[in-house]
C-alpha cells in the first residue's frame, strides 16, 4: 500500500506541472512575443529602408515589403499513465509510472510588396503641406524639417540630390530657416485651422507681442516670401509661387524624393567613384561660406561596423550609420516616421500578431 501511495503521488505531481505548464504558456509567451516580434519588426524595417537609400544611390531599384501579419501558434499537450500489478507475496510488487509531453512553435509571416497604386500613393503623393507644420509644432526643429520635407517656399528652392544631379539651394533658403528657425523658439508664431463650408485651410499665424528681436527675424521674414508687412496671418498652400501676398506656397516633397536626396549623403567608397559605379559626394556652402551640414551621415567601409544604429551589407561593403551620431539617428527615426504615419491616402491596417496559445 505504501508502495502505491508513493507511485500516486508521483502521478500526481506530474500531471499537476503537465497542467501548469499547458495553462501558464499562453500568458507567459505574450510579452516575450509581443517585443521580441516587435523589435524583429523595427530592426528589420530600419535595415530596409536604409538599404533602400543605398539602392538608389547607386541607381538601384528600391523593393519595399510590408508586414501584412504575423501568426505565431504554439501547442503544448502532456500524458500520464500509471500501471500497477497486484501483491502476489509479501515481499513482491510490481508498478509503473510514465509521462510524455509535445511542444510545437509554428509561426507564420505574411509580407506584402508595395507596388502598383499602393507604391504610387505612398512614395509619389507628395506630403501635404498642412503635415510639415504639424510637425513643426509638435516640436520638430524647423531646419531638419525643412531641408528633409519642402522642395520650395514661396519660390525660394531648397537643395535637392536627385540620380546623377544635385541642384543647390538658392542662397535666402538657408537664410530663410535660419530665421524662422529663430521665431519657433521664441514661440512667436502657431498654426491655425480654419474651416468653410466645403474644406479646411490652414494658416501661419505671427504673434504680435514679440521681442524686437523676434520682430525684426519676422519682419526679414515676411520680405523674403514677399508677403503683406502689415499682415499677421497668412494662407498656407502646396504649390511653386503663391497667388498674392497673404499666401505661403509650399512645394512639398514625396516620400521618393525625401529618400533620393537623403541618399546624396552616402560617404560612398572612393574605389566605387573611381570605377564609376556612383557619383561622389558634394559639399554646399551658405551664403556666408560656411560648409552646409549633411542632414545625414550615412559611412561605408569594407569591414562590418562595430557600433552601428543600422547597417546594411551592399556591393561587398558595409554602409551604417553610427550610433554615436545623435542628429543621423535622429533624423533616420524622423524619416521612418514620415513613412509611417503621413496620410499618402492609404486605409489600411498596421500589421496584426496573432497568437494563438493552447
Amino acid at each position: 500500500m505504501r508502495e502505491k501511495a508513493k507511485i500516486g503521488f508521483c502521478l500526481l505531481i506530474a500531471t499537476t506541472f503537465l497542467i501548469t505548464a499547458c495553462s501558464g504558456l499562453g500568458p507567459e509567451r505574450l510579452t516575450h512575443d509581443r517585443f521580441d516580434y516587435s523589435t524583429a519588426i523595427t530592426e528589420s524595417w530600419k535595415s530596409q529602408m536604409l538599404l533602400n537609400i543605398v539602392k538608389l544611390r547607386y541607381g538601384d531599384a528600391p523593393v519595399f515589403l510590408d508586414v501584412a501579419s504575423v501568426i505565431n501558434s504554439y501547442q503544448m499537450s502532456g500524458v500520464a499513465s500509471l500501471a500497477a500489478a497486484g501483491q502476489v507475496l509479501p515481499y513482491q510488487a510490481t508498478a509503473g509510472i510514465g509521462a510524455g509531453g509535445y511542444y510545437s512553435n509554428t509561426p507564420t509571416i505574411t509580407y506584402s510588396p508595395l507596388t502598383g497604386e499602393k507604391f504610387s500613393k505612398s512614395m509619389l503623393t507628395p506630403i501635404p503641406p498642412s503635415s510639415i507644420f504639424f510637425f513643426i509644432q509638435a516640436g520638430y526643429n524647423v531646419e531638419a524639417v525643412f531641408r528633409v520635407l519642402v522642395q520650395s517656399i514661396n519660390g525660394i528652392r531648397n537643395r535637392f540630390g536627385g540620380i546623377g544631379r544635385i541642384t543647390p539651394a538658392d542662397p535666402e533658403f538657408y537664410l530663410l530657416i535660419e530665421r524662422i528657425t529663430r521665431i519657433q523658439a521664441s514661440g512667436a508664431y502657431e498654426i491655425r485651422i480654419q474651416k468653410s463650408t466645403d474644406r479646411e485651410a490652414l494658416a501661419a499665424v505671427f504673434n504680435d507681442k514679440v521681442d524686437k528681436d523676434t520682430e525684426a527675424d519676422i519682419t526679414e521674414v515676411r520680405k523674403m516670401l514677399g508677403l503683406d508687412p502689415r499682415a499677421r496671418e497668412f494662407r498656407v498652400v502646396y504649390g511653386s509661387i503663391s497667388s498674392d501676398d497673404k499666401e505661403i506656397a509650399i512645394l512639398s516633397r514625396s516620400v521618393l524624393q525625401v529618400i533620393l536626396n537623403l541618399a546624396s549623403y552616402i560617404e560612398v567608397p572612393e574605389i566605387h567613384v573611381a570605377e564609376k559605379r556612383v557619383l561622389p559626394s558634394l559639399t554646399e556652402e551658405t551664403p556666408a561660406g560656411k560648409p552646409v551640414r549633411p542632414l545625414m551621415r550615412i559611412r561605408s567601409s569594407s569591414e562590418k561596423p562595430e557600433d552601428a544604429f543600422v547597417a546594411v551589407p551592399y556591393r561587398n561593403h558595409w554602409f551604417w550609420i553610427d550610433d554615436k551620431e545623435l542628429a543621423s539617428k535622429g533624423l533616420f527615426t524622423f524619416l521612418m516616421f514620415i513613412f509611417n504615419l503621413v496620410d499618402t491616402g492609404i486605409k489600411e491596417g498596421a500589421p496584426v500578431v496573432t497568437i494563438p496559445a493552447r
